[in-house]
């Protein structure tokens, strides 16, 4: 008994300690990255404060305490995302309606060939695809005859961020990766003409660790954004940030864009990293599509589990 008092006591204590770190983030990048696992933290806090319930009570209140604490400071930085996912609006489709998915394929995609299927039945008018290298290069070409255009890097430039459409953009190109591998860089593609002209851009953006390398990162795709019309302006990836850390809330801002993508788990789905590791569910919503404020939702949902360690997401929008 004494046993599961100390564990209630030692879990209850990091969680505090992981919670109130993470309120450091509002000034501190590093601190910040505490607040991408902040549901796994609430699970941790709650966990500690059934075991102390379910053992009753006794002279020693400080492991309720300190899971009630945390538990309080995490549910604050979390209870926004699903407020706004409750009152996001949703409409019937009207005179212009496109749908777009974005999709890490990851470069060790288990079935690309199943990918490749399942993008293509969905008969969606832009991809947006990251991680198109190793195992997972092979599925815009197993796409092709669905999506028969895509953005094209220069010669100087490596990149593995693609757009893939059914119809031709009128422009396009791609945006430099921060680091050498070229793993994580940028493309835009621009649509139609007109009142129905839109532009696409698809990024994937570095990991929050080490800090401020994705915040510029971040910085530099915002300002590019002056070369389009914003409210027309859909922008989608993967983003490596959460909607409890202080980065993505900052990122919202800077964008000016509306993020349709809420609470939306999608990684990660297999075992992934260098040490194996694996989740029964996927834990990290990292997966993001924003648009201007020309363009209403109809939908916004998860596609299902395929061969990468990302779920896709799919938004249809209208105007």
């Amino acid at each position: 008994m004494e046993l599961f008092r100390l564990f209630a006591m030692l879990l209850a204590i990091a969680s505090l300690i992981a919670a109130v770190l993470g309120l450091g983030g509002a000034f501190n990048d590093a601190l910040d990255v505490i607040n991408h696992f902040a549901p796994l933290t609430l699970g941790a806090a709650t966990i500690a404060a059934g075991i102390q319930g379910a053992l009753g009570p006794t002279r020693e209140k400080a492991t309720l305490t300190c899971a009630l604490l945390a538990m309080a400071i995490l549910i604050a930085f979390m209870v926004p995302e699903y407020v706004a996912k409750v009152v996001q609006s949703h409409v019937a489709p009207r005179g212009q309606t496109i749908k777009v998915i974005e999709m890490n394929l990851w470069s060790e995609n288990v079935d690309p060939a199943g990918t490749a299927r399942w993008l293509a039945a969905q008969h969606a008018d832009v991809l947006i695809l990251e991680e198109v290298v190793a195992a997972g290069y092979p599925v815009p070409d197993l796409v092709k005859t669905v999506y028969p255009y895509r953005t094209h890097c220069e010669p100087d430039v490596p990149c593995t961020t693609f757009i893939l459409s059914r119809r031709p953009p009128r422009a396009g190109g791609v945006y430099p990766s921060p680091d050498s591998s070229g793993l994580h860089s940028a493309a835009w593609a621009t649509f139609g003409a007109g009142p129905s002209a839109y532009t696409v851009i698809g990024d994937h953006a570095l990991w929050p660790r080490p800090s401020q390398h994705q915040q510029s990162q971040t910085a530099l795709l915002a300002a590019r954004f002056a070369a389009f019309d914003r409210n027309s302006l859909i922008v989608a990836g993967d983003f490596n940030s959460t909607p409890w850390s202080f980065s993505l809330r900052r990122q919202d801002a800077l964008f000016g864009l509306e993020r349709r993508t809420r609470a939306l788990f999608s990684f990660p789905v297999r075992t992934y990293s260098r040490y194996r590791l694996w989740t029964p569910v996927p834990i990290l919503p990292i997966d993001h599509i924003y648009a201007g404020k020309g363009w209403r939702t109809v939908s916004v949902r998860l596609g299902p589990r395929l061969g990468s360690d990302h779920l896709p997401t799919v938004a249809v929008l209208t105007r």
